[in-house]
């Protein structure tokens, strides 16, 4: 992304993307838009920590990473009365394909970031955080670590913030590009030196988390939605979307598109309406099939998707999952069999191979996936496929087996015929693919 992202603007209190331009990224400009007023209204009022918690599950604030979880129950977990080192890691390992939007907040908005994570350390405690960035994009590192240093000069981070006595350090953390360390475990273990692989849970990281302390781990924009939700009020960030699904959430729209970019609208906005912001399909084509929240979600036909809305619970009830809201829009030239070939190949590619399942499945999937494509498909493949993902669904340490799956399954169950026709004919249903 060569430009910032395209948005629904609110007016000034705009929540997360909306007016920047690029250039006002630094601390000053940040200032001038209200910026840090949420932190400093806590500090200097004194706002007990089981207060700002509440405010946050007033929002309906769910996690933008991926999973969904209610934000403020997720920080109610983190013990209070812990005497010893508690820390706050904000997960900005952004390597979900088709997604780009964590990126663009901290490259044109990082304070943002950082003022949520400071606004998140007060309520639960936490001396210390990370930012564990992408290991892909170190022009967005050397951003956040300019901004760091801007919030360190103006006394906004390090020890007693503003006099105030609550003292809060924040490092940025580069990693190395392994999609797994987008897994919250995963990611623990890299930022202490280690082998990203994922662990067991439980314990879960509220009790044993980095350097086997309680941790808590939000995504980029989980954090960025913070400051606008303390100083107006959870109920203000609840009432632009919908219940269970409050505020605005950021959406990368990519593929056949006449307009590719990030859009922050309301949850709950209808999917039309997203499409038409992003300048409906390139060249007037038919939508053909959509992933909604990532590629490790199910797509859904082009015609289910425009009769729904985006948000959590309509995206489930039309049976995919909104996810990291990474929208990725096929058109009607597209083969169904080459799209999930290489869907395929990159969950082979990216398995950590930890577990059995995984390991070997996710190889599996890609081969017989690759064989239809070229030809050499044979009767029984799509039960086999199908028998496959069963297999490793639910059978791993972490979501990326489950990641592996789903698109096999959902590619399966709404463009069957396309697969078949694949492996009667020895080619493509589709004349128009190129």
């Amino acid at each position: 992304m060569n430009a910032p992202a395209e948005f629904l603007d609110y007016g000034a209190d705009a929540i997360i993307m909306a007016g920047l331009n690029g250039r006002n990224w630094a601390l000053d400009d940040y200032v001038a838009r209200g910026g840090y007023e949420a932190l400093k209204k806590i500090l200097a009022g004194k706002i007990p920590p089981a207060t700002v918690i509440a405010e946050v599950k007033k929002s309906a604030l769910r996690g933008r990473g991926g999973a969904g979880f209610p934000t403020g129950l997720k920080w109610s977990f983190m013990p209070q009365q812990y005497a010893g080192e508690k820390y706050l890691v904000c997960n900005s390992d952004e390597g979900e394909p088709g997604t780009f939007k964590d990126r663009d907040i901290m490259r044109y908005n990082p304070h943002i970031l950082i003022e949520g994570m400071a606004i998140a350390a007060y309520a639960m405690g936490c001396k210390r955080g990370y930012n564990y960035i992408h290991g892909e994009i170190w022009d967005t590192y050397e951003r956040c670590e300019q901004a760091l240093g801007q919030a360190y000069s103006a006394g906004l981070l390090g020890d007693n913030i503003l006099g105030s006595g609550f003292s809060f350090h924040l490092y940025n953390h580069h990693g190395y590009g392994a999609y797994i360390c987008g897994e919250e475990t995963a990611l623990l273990e890299s930022l202490e030196g280690k082998k990203g692989l994922p662990r067991f849970k439980p314990p879960f990281p509220a009790s044993f988390g980095l350097y086997g302390k309680p941790t808590t781990i939000n995504n980029t924009e989980t954090f960025a939605a913070v400051p606008w939700i303390i100083r107006h009020g959870g109920e203000a960030f609840l009432a632009l979307g919908r219940p269970n699904n409050g505020g605005t959430k950021i959406f990368s729209v990519t593929g056949d598109v006449a307009r590719p970019g990030n859009y922050e609208i309301k949850l709950g906005t209808p999917f039309a309406q997203l499409l038409d912001m992003a300048g409906g399909m390139r060249a007037g084509r038919k939508l053909k099939a959509c992933i909604p929240g990532g590629s490790s979600m199910p797509v859904l036909p082009g015609e289910v998707m425009l009769s729904t809305d985006m948000d959590y619970d309509s995206i489930a009830k039309a049976g995919s999952m909104l996810g990291s809201g990474a929208v990725i829009l096929m058109d009607d030239t597209r083969c169904m069999v080459r799209s999930l070939l290489r869907l395929s190949y990159f969950y082979f590619e990216e398995s950590c191979g930890q577990c059995t399942p995984c390991r070997e499945g996710t190889g599996w999937l890609w081969r017989v996936v690759d064989r239809i494509e070229h030809g050499k498909g044979r009767n029984g493949d799509l039960d086999l496929l199908l028998s496959v993902s069963d297999n490793i669904a639910g059978r791993t340490i972490c979501a990326l087996g489950d990641a592996a799956a789903l698109p096999v399954k959902s590619f399966i169950k709404h463009f069957r015929d396309e697969f078949q026709y694949h492996i009667d004919h020895k080619q493509c249903l589709v004349p128009a693919y190129v």
